[in-house]
């Protein structure tokens, strides 16, 4: 990196402080069990982990709100609960990450989400899941909705983040995305494939490259040209701005509605890989602030891609801190 474009993105990093975001979408708790295994059980042939710490973080869009308040922005969560103790330690963990929860739901006979991984050894050995299949009430998405048209009348962009558990719909998607065309809001999309198709108008679109194939319901084949190509009937297909694939350790491509024909690849900057998880929230969080502080598509990609660098290095459900980021591009630059 040239010292004058460390200098651009540094200052947008700069930026990041304070700057209104908002994020809508399957929220979580994410809860590890850490311990060390010295037998099998003689009930049956599985292991014994001795138990030796416990805690929980954020997971789903509340880690994209986590990363984002990490950052510096100031951020509120739209999301759905349960009326449980699970909600109070999710709500409390994302107060002390500097998440505003005053617009999460609740739904009294719908559990608050709960991802548990038992970890042995760095190994994980089992993870169980606590959650309903029942589609979410019409009237809590309702109220979900009229509390998302509230949060962002005063945001500089917003973030949808589908896992796939009943808050975004096919019903509600559009509305969503309207609501934030009609304010000229830019909104970014982490998308399920069951819902790849109904995210149209958006800014931006960030799946992995599994997500991409399997949303256009296409076999996966060949290479980066073959992805490039995939990128652009992503763009025609769903009207969208740009489309962000992140492709692992092959790094990420950026594909644009105004150059078509110019594919924007920025390979990995990973140096170790100890955990994927949460990467991709990463990605979306660095990259909607960086567009909501008025970065080009182009730099937005290439400081996202540094965070998500940074965020593989560490262990379980990870966020970035902006001078962590200032750090790694200043790195770069030298």
């Amino acid at each position: 990196m040239k010292r004058a474009d460390f200098a651009r993105m540094a200052k947008i990093v700069r930026s990041f402080e304070n700057r209104r975001m908002v994020v809508f979408g399957d929220v979580m708790l994410d809860r590890f069990v850490r311990g060390s295994v010295n037998r099998i059980s003689p009930e049956a042939p599985v292991p014994v982990v001795r138990v030796a710490k416990e805690s929980s973080l954020p997971g789903g869009s509340g880690n994209v709100a986590a990363n984002l308040s990490a950052l510096g922005a100031k951020v509120s969560l739209v999301s759905l609960a349960g009326e449980d103790a699970s909600y109070f330690e999710l709500t409390s963990n994302l107060q002390a990450h500097g998440v505003d929860t005053s617009f999460i739901q609740q739904e009294k006979d719908r559990p608050t989400i709960e991802k548990v991984r038992v970890i042995a050894e760095h190994q994980q050995v089992v993870r169980f899941d606590r959650e309903s299949s029942e589609p979410v009430a019409k009237t809590t998405l309702d109220k979900c909705a009229q509390a998302f048209e509230n949060a962002i009348k005063d945001a500089g962009a917003a973030i949808l983040s589908d896992y796939g558990k009943g808050l975004l719909t096919t019903a509600n998607i559009p509305f969503l995305v309207n609501a934030c065309r009609h304010r000229k809001l830019p909104v970014c999309v982490d998308p399920k494939v069951e819902h790849f198709l109904k995210y149209r108008d958006v800014t931006c679109i960030t799946p992995n490259t599994k997500e991409a194939w399997e949303g256009m319901r296409m076999t996966a084949h060949g290479g980066q040209p073959e992805v490039e190509d995939l990128g652009r009937k992503m763009l025609d297909t769903l009207n969208a701005e740009t489309v962000l694939i992140t492709q692992g350790a092959n790094g990420m491509t950026l594909m644009k509605k105004s150059a078509r024909k110019n594919p924007f690849h920025i390979p990995t900057v990973a140096r170790e890989v100890y955990d994927v998880t949460g990467a991709g929230d990463t990605v979306i969080s660095v990259f909607t602030l960086a567009l909501a502080c008025g970065a080009s598509y182009e730099d937005a990609a290439v400081i996202a891609n540094h965070a998500a660098g940074i965020v593989v290095a560490k262990l379980g459900t990870a966020t970035v801190t902006r001078e962590e980021l200032l750090k790694e591009l200043n790195a770069d630059e030298n």
